[in-house]
């Protein structure tokens, strides 16, 4: 089954390189037997129109800015071989939105970059087991602070139901309804939305976590209370 509303038109492998950052699941609250969260996600042609969009954060002199990317951004190929099924994706546009989940996994045993690439490539399989074109996300941060290129920008993602046009999607990995995002995800994440929002002019406004546009848990209460304090400090992407 394709990923709902695709356009099954032709693409160009070539279109699908990272274009900018230098290469280097969401409601339930455990992981199940059958294998990762897999979210009703599925693309929609509804426009992002200024439906859910907060109101711009007035300017102040105290505005915190992170103006540099992520330090570190693994490209896909460090993670899979697998290339996504372009007969079932869409392109994405002009990138007009950001959206913020977690995987709703716990991560608090991640070590290594190893574990990173296996949470990552279960996630695929589980998105691709939907017959969804790819994994849903663009980003993915890790809890050591890594970045990871997952779906390309190019190609529109799968994440939050009527909201996925034009829209980019962060996630981290972690359940952050039971436990703490570390310091080392939380700078990541500052960053990279600092990076995007600037790269793409998107504004304040339209940088939501999944909860603002959806009835879900999702990013996690723990996740939701990190990003409305940098909304409180005017971090850059946040203010």
């Amino acid at each position: 089954m394709a990923e709902p509303n695709s356009t099954r038109r032709q693409m160009l492998l070539a279109s699908l390189s990272l274009g900018g950052l230098l290469a280097c699941g969401c409601t339930p609250s455990r992981r199940q037997a059958l294998g990762p969260p897999s979210p009703v996600w599925p693309i929609d042609r509804r426009r992002t129109s200024d439906m859910g969009t907060r109101q711009p954060r007035p300017a102040s002199d105290s505005r915190t800015e992170v103006s540099q990317a992520p330090t570190c951004v693994f490209p896909r190929t460090a993670w899979t071989r697998t290339s996504p099924t372009l007969a079932l994706a869409d392109r994405m546009g002009r990138i007009e939105r950001i959206t913020v989940h977690h995987d709703a996994m716990p991560s608090s045993g991640f070590r290594t970059a190893a574990d990173s690439k296996d949470r990552l490539n279960d996630i695929l399989r589980a998105h691709r087991n939907n017959g969804w074109a790819d994994i849903g996300y663009h980003y993915a941060i890790d809890p050591l602070g890594n970045v990871w290129a997952a779906r390309p920008i190019q190609l529109q993602g799968a994440h939050v139901r009527d909201w996925n046009e034009r829209n980019l999607g962060i996630m981290m990995m972690g359940n952050f309804m039971h436990e703490q995002p570390t310091p080392q995800a939380i700078g990541a994440l500052r960053a990279l939305v600092a990076s995007e929002s600037a790269r793409y002019r998107v504004p304040s406004a339209r940088v939501a976590t999944h909860r603002e546009l959806a009835s879900t848990a999702c990013p996690g209460d723990a996740l939701q209370r990190q990003i409305n304090a940098s909304r409180s400090r005017g971090d850059a992407g946040f203010g």
